[in-house]
């Protein structure tokens, strides 16, 4: 998606009607706020301590936020500086700078997260999300092959106890950093507004979750480098989807749950318009909202980058998990001297599987 579909897109315009400034009962307290200077030994700090700058400032020896303020501690570092971020005449990033420059890569941090926000699938679709401190990871085997040594059954004496055999894998999984440079110049920002500054970092964090999609779609379809790709069952006839088909890939689940569909658009057209599926209340959702419903009850996810010919169906509780070994970051030095053609945004981040027969690929075959 362009970032002119994105700024049409349901999910920006909600999102987008909080552009003006919050309403506040009363007067927000700024006298210990007034007390933290904000500069890069304090950037350097946070890093030093695994955090987020307004992560720091909510510690007790900074400026926590009570439990009735409207605005936590880096907000309040923002109406201190006087920034406005909405309303009629929000501050201009020339402004920004003007007050308080080093508030600008927090500020660029936090908007781009509220833009990852905006694509909460990826959260849906990973059973877990783990931060861990090397760039190799080594994966749980869990062995599911035989039923029996797993099954609950009385203990006689000096039976055997059923067990579950949780190993390693025999390969780990490199963790590789992804970065974005923001190829814009400051001569190009200066006079934009921060409410127009921000639905670009909006878009930029929407577009890192959606190609962190492409990366677990990868992932389940051709495994972790642990011979663990999903298993592909083929529809009744070549180049057709019918309701046999999806009750079919349904059954592959037991005992797991079909929860979750993914696939690109072509075949999420052939769901939507197949008989069994026309309810009118469905078709009145999708029609007034764009709501998706939600075939055999799993929630359906288009995306683009799965193969034409495919479609996923995954019990994402037991699926994929998500590994990161360095949370999304920026290049605080270069913002702050205004050298955003030099910044670089960067996560490290990497998708193993869970339970291999947690996930199922559906192939379409066509001729």
């Amino acid at each position: 998606m362009d970032i002119n579909s994105f700024i049409q897109s349901e999910t920006f315009l909600r999102h987008n009607r909080d552009l003006s400034e919050r309403e506040l009962d009363g007067p927000v307290d700024l006298s210990r706020t007034t007390e933290v200077k904000i500069s890069r030994d304090v950037y350097h700090e946070a890093d030093s301590r695994g955090l987020t700058l307004s992560e720091l400032l909510e510690t007790e020896e900074y400026d926590p936020t009570p439990s009735d303020c409207p605005l936590d501690a880096f907000e309040r570092q923002l109406a201190l500086a006087g920034i406005r971020l909405g309303g009629k005449s929000p501050t201009t990033v020339e402004q920004f700078y003007q007050k308080s420059p080093s508030l600008m890569p927090e500020f660029i941090l936090r908007e781009i997260k509220k833009g990852q926000s905006m694509r909460p699938e990826l959260s849906a679709i990973i059973a877990n999300s783990t931060t861990v401190a090397s760039n190799r990871y080594t994966p749980f085997h869990i062995d599911t092959s035989s039923t029996d040594r797993l099954s609950l059954r009385p203990i006689g004496e000096a039976s055997d106890i059923p067990h579950l055999l949780v190993t390693e894998q025999n390969h780990s999984i490199n963790v590789p950093e992804y970065g974005l440079g923001l190829k814009a110049s400051y001569k190009a920002l200066r006079y934009r507004t921060t409410a127009q500054f921000r639905v670009l970092l909006w878009y930029i964090g929407f577009k890192l979750q959606t190609d962190k999609i492409a990366l677990i779609v990868n992932t389940i379809i051709n495994g972790d480098g642990n011979s663990n790709p999903a298993e592909v069952i083929q529809t009744d006839a070549s180049g057709t989807l019918d309701y046999d088909d999806l009750i079919n890939l349904w059954a592959q689940f037991a005992p797991f749950e079909m929860n979750t569909l993914i696939c690109p658009v072509g075949n999420l057209k052939s769901i939507l318009t197949l008989d069994e599926f026309k309810d009118p209340m469905a078709g009145y959702r999708f029609q007034n909202k764009g709501e998706l419903f939600s075939p055999l009850g799993a929630a359906l996810l288009r995306c683009d980058n799965v193969p034409s010919d495919n479609i996923i169906g995954l019990d994402s509780r037991f699926a994929v998990e998500e590994v990161i070994t360095q949370p999304l970051m920026v290049e605080y030095d270069k913002i702050i001297e205004q050298r955003f053609e030099e910044a670089v945004i960067s996560e490290a981040v990497a998708y193993a599987k869970v339970i291999r027969e947690a996930s199922v690929v559906l192939d379409v075959v066509y001729a």
